[in-house]
């Protein structure tokens, strides 16, 4: 009974994500393609009592072992000759492959704003560099198979290094690769992570919010507010000069509108 309440849930969902039109591509919570894991499913879950990790944990579980089951049939089908049922297996595998699977979890959402960055742990020094790596590897073309593997790389990071003085860097480079994806509200969220995890932190992570509220969302009175502590927040001579010149530019236009608007 729970399993088929569970999948009648899935296929609304399924409905609402298709049905609908979001802010947001969704294109940088894409889940990359990984190696084999080892078949397994997970425990079926009451959906009464369920978290939304819980739930997410089991289709993400059940979606390894019904590839990998098909994998099994194909290797199986092949070795014994059966051509129409090894040409059923590899179609229903091709267009298992070809269907983007998403990251549910969104992991600064998950972290909340109260985290501080603040201490040098080695583990999370590996993982940035690694996501860096992936980052570099993604070239002038930006590879979105690499993007995807660094946007892995800097919420594992900031997922199983919480206090790490690398949570604020993870999320601006996060934010940058979900801006350049269109997943504008995500890229927001990762934004004000970043200051909020460090106030101090050296990145335009202010301006950034400011643009993407301002351009993107069309949201202005919180732009304008964005762009007057992003101003507000400089304190050297000549830090994030151009982002300041535009900010304070969009501040008297922005402050024109609303005056005109009275």
């Amino acid at each position: 009974m729970a399993r088929t309440v569970l999948t009648a849930v899935l296929i609304v969902l399924l409905n609402v994500l298709v049905g609908c039109e979001t802010v947001d591509s969704g294109k940088g919570q894409i889940r990359p393609a990984r190696a084999k894991r080892p078949v397994g499913t997970a425990p079926v879950v009451e959906v009464a009592g369920a978290s939304e990790t819980d739930i997410v944990e089991q289709v993400v579980a059940n979606r390894q072992a019904y590839r990998q089951g098909l994998e099994l049939l194909v290797e199986y089908y092949a070795r014994t000759g059966n051509n129409t049922k090894l040409t059923w297996a590899k179609r229903e595998l091709r267009a298992l492959n070809g269907m983007p699977q998403y990251n549910y979890i969104i992991e600064a959402s998950v972290a909340g704003p109260g985290l501080k960055a603040r201490v040098s742990i080695p583990a999370a020094d590996y993982l940035f560099r690694d996501a860096e790596e992936f980052e570099r590897k993604a070239g002038p073309l930006r590879s979105k198979q690499q993007l995807r593997l660094a946007l892995d790389k800097y919420n594992q990071l900031i997922r199983e290094h919480p206090s790490s003085d690398k949570i604020d860097d993870a999320a601006y480079k996060a934010g940058k690769i979900y801006e350049g994806f269109k997943d504008y509200t995500i890229a927001l969220l990762y934004y004000q992570r970043t200051y909020q995890w460090n106030s101090e932190t050296i990145y335009p992570a202010r301006f950034r919010e400011g643009f993407i509220l301002d351009k993107r969302l069309h949201r202005r009175t919180e732009a304008l507010a964005a762009y007057r502590q992003a101003v507000k927040a400089v304190k050297r001579e000549g830090e994030h000069h151009n982002w300041k010149e535009f900010a304070e530019k969009r501040i008297r236009e922005l402050t024109k509108s609303e005056q005109v608007g009275k």
